[in-house]
Order: structure tokens, then C-alpha cells, then sequence
């Protein structure tokens, strides 16, 4: 994403966040109702609740945000409702624009390192590693073979092949069997995936990716115009996997401070439930189709950071 384009970002989030709320939640009178063209809160009512002036509020949604304190950012966040994770999206958008523009270069790819790989070799249930751009970069023999829909032949996945999480569930037919509520996963995924491009402005894989999928898919492209962001730490899902049928799974991610950027996820069923059988079928399946399969053992998997 260009420099200029991060400044406009600022503008664009602040107004689809103040499109959500109502004068009457918080609390503002409302006059000529009918007049109203906007959706939400005026710029001027966002500016009476925050504490500031209609004109510097006005100029910081245009973007001239040198010389903002944290404490203005934080009354904006109270002012509009902000979540966590959409207040630190905030602060990220600022930090970028007031950053120097760096000169974009390619980034010497790097395996994952061997304890790492240790790590998720040594854990029972799935167990996987995702970069920025969402791109599956590194996982146990279990991990693959659950996530086998994202490959070409999902018989047969080739870890040394590349596959990126949103790419799938946008532009693969597959996807909206393997995601029984594909709509809530669609929005998540394009909610992480701006929350990132949020905290690296200029990583061109972020920026190509986004650029392919609004370009081919509307789905993608309306969910992106939303601006939603997410934090992703714990939760539960439901999938449909070819082979064994439909499982729960709880989850726990993390990332990794060593190698920034990179995410660990850990997958683990409940036991004795329909989805713990089915997640022992899918090992056996795994131990015939996927035996001794990690990413150590395809050089060309990298985690392109």
C-alpha cells in the first residue's frame, strides 16, 4: 500500500466508525431527522464527545495527523466506541502515516527454524503457523492433513506447495463446503487480514494479495470497504473436511516474538466428543497419506518474511 494511500486510511476508518453509531446511543439530541445525510454521527457530534474542536476533528479525518497526541486518540476511540482491537488499529494507522515511506524490497525468504518446527512436531492435535499475509507457511504432519482442501489434491497435499487461508476461502469453490458458516469466516478473515496490513503499511505481499482478491472477487472487495478489524487469540470453529466429515475445534493463537509476523495456531477437540473421533480417523489418514510430512522436509516452504 502506498504511503498516501495510509493518510486516506485514517479518514476511511474514522468514518465508517462513527457510520455505526446513532446520536440516540449516545446520547445526543437529534434535530431535523429527516436532513440527516449521513448514516451514523456527524463529524461535528464525533468532535463534541471526543472534546475537540469540529475543525481539528474535521482535519484529522482528512488526514493532516502530524502533531496528534495519544491522549487525542484515545478520546476519539472513547468518542466513537472503539473496541480493542479497533483502537489499536487506530494507533497503527497513525503510526504509519506519520512513518517515513521505506523503499519496498524484497524479502530474503527463511525456514522455519528447526525448534519451531520441533514444536509443532511434538503436539497431538493440529498445529500450524501462518505469516502476515495469511499465507500457511509451516505445520505438523496432522495440521496439513486437516487443512489438505487448501491444496490442488486434497488427497494428496504437497506442503511444498503455497497456500494462502483468504485466497481459498475467497477464490475456492471448495471453501464454502470445508467452511459450513463460510460467511462468518469470510468476514474474519478479511477482518485479520486488514488488522495486519494495519500494523505493516508497506509489505508488498499484503498489498499485492489485497489487490488480486478486490479485483477478482466481490465478496472480498465489499467486505474490505467495511474497514472491521479483529483481534484472533481464542475461539471455536466448525469445518467440514472432506475425509471425516464435520468437526469442532477450539483454538489458541500467538505470535512468535522472535520471528515477527509469524502466528501459531493450536487446534484441539474435546475429548470423547464426535469431533475427537473424527479428528483420530483424520491422524490414521494422515499416518498412511502424509507419513513423515513436515515443512522441514520441502526446502522450498518458506515463510517469505
Amino acid at each position: 500500500m502506498e504511503s498516501t494511500n495510509r493518510v486516506a486510511e485514517i479518514g476511511q476508518f474514522l468514518s465508517s466508525r462513527r457510520a455505526k453509531i446513532t446520536p440516540e446511543h449516545v446520547g445526543l439530541p437529534v434535530y431535523d431527522a429527516a436532513k440527516r445525510r449521513v448514516p451514523g454521527l456527524r463529524r461535528q457530534e464525533v468532535a463534541t464527545l471526543a472534546g475537540l474542536s469540529v475543525d481539528y476533528y474535521t482535519q484529522i479525518e482528512r488526514g493532516k495527523v502530524n502533531g496528534i497526541s495519544e491522549s487525542v486518540l484515545d478520546a476519539i476511540a472513547r468518542a466513537l466506541e472503539l473496541d480493542d482491537a479497533e483502537r489499536s488499529h487506530l494507533f497503527d494507522l497513525h503510526r504509519s502515516a506519520l512513518s517515513s515511506p521505506r523503499r519496498v524490497r524484497s524479502r530474503r525468504t527463511k525456514a522455519v527454524r528447526p525448534m519451531v518446527q520441533r514444536l509443532l512436531d511434538g503436539y497431538t492435535g493440529p498445529a500450524f503457523i501462518r505469516n502476515a499475509r495469511h499465507d500457511l507457511v509451516a505445520a505438523n504432519q496432522l495440521a496439513y492433513a486437516f487443512y489438505s482442501p487448501l491444496y490442488p489434491d486434497q488427497l494428496h497435499p504437497d506442503p511444498s506447495k503455497a497456500v494462502n487461508f483468504v485466497r481459498f476461502c475467497f477464490l475456492d469453490p471448495r471453501a464454502r463446503e470445508f467452511y459450513p458458516d463460510w460467511d462468518q469466516m469470510a468476514d474474519g478473515a478479511v477482518n485479520l487480514l486488514r488488522t495486519d496490513a494495519g500494523r505493516d503499511p508497506y509489505d508488498r505481499g499484503i498489498s499485492d494479495l489485497v489487490g488480486e482478491l478486490s479485483t477478482r472477487s466481490d465478496e472480498f472487495r465489499v467486505r474490505w470497504a467495511k474497514h472491521n478489524v479483529r483481534l484472533h487469540y481464542t475461539g471455536t470453529k466448525t469445518f467440514h473436511h472432506p475425509v471425516v466429515g464435520d468437526i469442532t475445534i477450539d483454538y489458541e493463537t500467538m505470535p512468535l516474538p522472535a520471528d515477527p509476523g509469524l502466528v501459531l495456531t493450536l487446534y484441539s477437540v474435546e475429548p470423547g466428543s464426535p469431533s475427537a473421533d473424527a479428528m483420530t480417523l483424520l491422524a490414521n489418514w494422515a499416518a498412511t497419506n502424509l507419513a513423515g510430512t513436515t515443512a522441514a522436509d520441502h526446502p522450498a516452504h518458506t515463510t517469505g518474511e
